[in-house]
C-alpha cells in the first residue's frame, strides 16, 4: 500500500466519518472533503500525529451556491493533502488558522477581500490585495460579481 493510501486509512481509522471523503488520485496527493464543523479536528490531526506541518497555499472558489475553502498541507515527505471544506455563500463563515500556521493570515486576507468570506479570529489589518478604496461588498471572484458595478460607483 502506498504510504497515501496509508495515510487516508489512518485518517479513516480516526474519523470514521471520512470513509468515502478521501481521494488518492496519484501518488503525493490525498483529497479529502470534510465539513466545517470537523474541520479543526481534522486539520489538528494532520499537523500533530501526521506532521502536515506546512501550509502551502489556501484556496477560494465559488461552487455557484456555496464558497469552497481548500487548504493545502504538505509533509516533510513531499506529500500534499489538500482539505476541502464549503460554506453557505449567503453567510460565509470560517475559522482562522493563524494559531496552526501564522503564515495564513494572507491567505486568508484574501479570502474576505475576493470571495467575501468571514475570517473569525483574523487580526484587524489592511486589506489584501485589493486597494484600500475598493468598493464593500464587492467581491471580484465571485462568479456572479460584474465589474460594471465598479463603473456605476464611481459614477
Amino acid at each position: 500500500m502506498a504510504r497515501e493510501e496509508e495515510m487516508g486509512q489512518e485518517l479513516i481509522k480516526n474519523f470514521d466519518f471520512l470513509d468515502e471523503k478521501i481521494r488518492v488520485p496519484r501518488e503525493r496527493r490525498i483529497f479529502i472533503d470534510v465539513s466545517v464543523d470537523k474541520f479543526e479536528e481534522i486539520l489538528e490531526f494532520l499537523k500533530n500525529k501526521i506532521y502536515f506541518n506546512m501550509l502551502c497555499t489556501i484556496t477560494g472558489l465559488d461552487d455557484g451556491n456555496t464558497l469552497g475553502i481548500i487548504y493545502h498541507l504538505a509533509n516533510k515527505e513531499g506529500i500534499v493533502i489538500n482539505i476541502k471544506i464549503r460554506v453557505p455563500k449567503d453567510k460565509p463563515k470560517i475559522k482562522t488558522v493563524i494559531e496552526y500556521f501564522p503564515s495564513a493570515e494572507f491567505y486568508e486576507r484574501e479570502l474576505v477581500d475576493l470571495f467575501g468570506i468571514e475570517v473569525e479570529g483574523l487580526p484587524e489589518g489592511t486589506r489584501y490585495p485589493l486597494p484600500d478604496d475598493w468598493p464593500d461588498g464587492q467581491y471580484p471572484l465571485r462568479k456572479d460579481w460584474k465589474p460594471d458595478v465598479l463603473k456605476k460607483e464611481s459614477e
